[in-house]
């Protein structure tokens, strides 16, 4: 394996931050990725690879063979933008309204086309499968691509990711075997009263006050029905009823999340919100509904694979840790974890002083983490295929 020098990797860089930005002032909700993954098909194409589009709805798959070799690896990197208004200020802005790539999906694209652009004029014994993936942001893009065939098309022995992390600095990696990222389970729950006048409150059942008892005792489920040494978090993000001062309202809206590592946690979350409820309900005089969604499952990485990021990680000059925890954030690329060993990588982009976190209107991918990206990715496709 010969490590990618700056001499090499140098004269790519303009061309791949003008890519960023063009895919940062354009960008797209997921499973309307239909400009970037044109974009990606093309450049793809403009390498000399096989290119397949349309997988898991908006997919993309570029796929380099080079030698007789029979393994293959898979590098994925996530294409959706967030349903956000930007105000970051920068040239590149979004010129979309209501979309903004506040998650750097834009640098992992970019990034992930620099490896494929370096690894197209490298010898290697194997195959790559660049994979572009729709809808991470909350649609299960990653599932919709395992569902449409991705690793009985383009078979993978192990399949690797990254992600930029602003509370890292430039420079270094993290990530750790088993837990990286969380579940994340949503509910729903509708509280409904008769609704009535607020000077008359005993003539019907009082949704607000039921809202209330609720909140406080959902709050106590983690603390009180999850064994101390295991981690979890429930918290209420939303609530809605009434219109005016002197209105009891028939109906009060809660919304909330749940985010854990154990799948025997999630189920016991899960089953006392539900009793909770019961409980209020009947104490209330109200009737209660919940709609409860397990929609990303815990992101676990494979020890081996865990192992191969972090040595390709310090093999590609980055500060390579192992994570100490990890994180209550969520990711889809649990969904191929699932069907295939790999692993998940953080990769710093901090610039040190205000970095803007994840998710923040103002965000902007660093593009001097373009450069440890590619590296990293080329560098773990390479250890891979000498692996096995």
């Amino acid at each position: 394996m010969t490590t990618l020098a700056d001499t090499e990797l140098a004269p790519l860089l303009p061309a791949l931050i003008r890519l960023r930005h063009d895919l940062h002032a354009h960008p797209e909700l997921g499973f309307a990725e239909h400009r970037t993954a044109a974009v990606v098909a093309a450049e793809l194409r403009t390498l000399g690879l096989e290119v397949h589009e349309g997988i898991g709805q908006t997919g993309v798959v570029g796929v380099l063979r080079k030698g007789r070799g029979s393994a293959n690896v898979g590098l994925r990197a996530d294409m959706d933008a967030l349903p956000m208004d930007e105000c970051s200020g920068v040239a590149h802005a979004s010129t979309h309204a209501g979309a903004h790539h506040g998650c750097g999906h834009d640098g992992h694209t970019s990034m992930l086309l620099g490896a494929a652009r370096v690894l197209a004029g490298r010898d290697f014994d194997g195959t790559v499968n660049f994979i572009f993936q729709p809808a991470e942001e909350g649609l299960g893009g990653a599932r919709a691509m395992v569902e449409d065939g991705l690793f009985e098309r383009f078979p993978c022995d192990a399949v690797y990711a990254l992600h930029n992390w602003p509370a890292l600095p430039l420079g270094t990696a993290q990530t750790r075997p088993g837990p990286i990222m969380a579940a994340a389970d949503r509910f729903d729950i509708v509280i409904r009263g008769r609704g009535g006048h607020a000077a008359q409150p005993h003539t019907t059942p009082d949704a607000i006050l039921a809202a209330g008892h609720l909140v406080s005792q959902l709050h106590a489920i983690v603390s009180r029905r999850i064994d101390p040494v295991e981690s979890a978090v429930l918290s209420i993000t939303r609530i809605e009823g009434g219109h005016t001062h002197n209105v009891l309202p028939a109906e009060v809206k809660l919304t909330g999340t749940v985010r854990s590592f154990d799948p025997a946690s999630q189920d016991i979350i899960e089953a006392a919100l539900r009793q909770v409820a019961e409980g209020v309900a009947l104490a209330s005089g109200t009737t209660i509904a919940i709609d409860y969604l397990r929609y990303y499952p815990a992101t676990i990485n494979h020890a081996a694979e865990a192992h191969v990021a972090l040595e390709a990680a310090a093999a590609s000059g980055l500060q390579a840790e192992t994570a100490p925890a990890p994180a209550f954030t969520s990711e889809d690329f649990a969904f191929m974890l699932q069907a295939r060993p790999g692993a998940y990588l953080w990769l710093g982009q901090g610039r040190g002083g205000d970095d803007r976190p994840l998710h923040h209107p103002a965000y902007d991918f660093n593009d001097d983490a373009l450069a440890h990206g590619v590296r990293w990715l080329v560098t773990v496709a390479e250890q891979q295929l000498r692996r096995r």
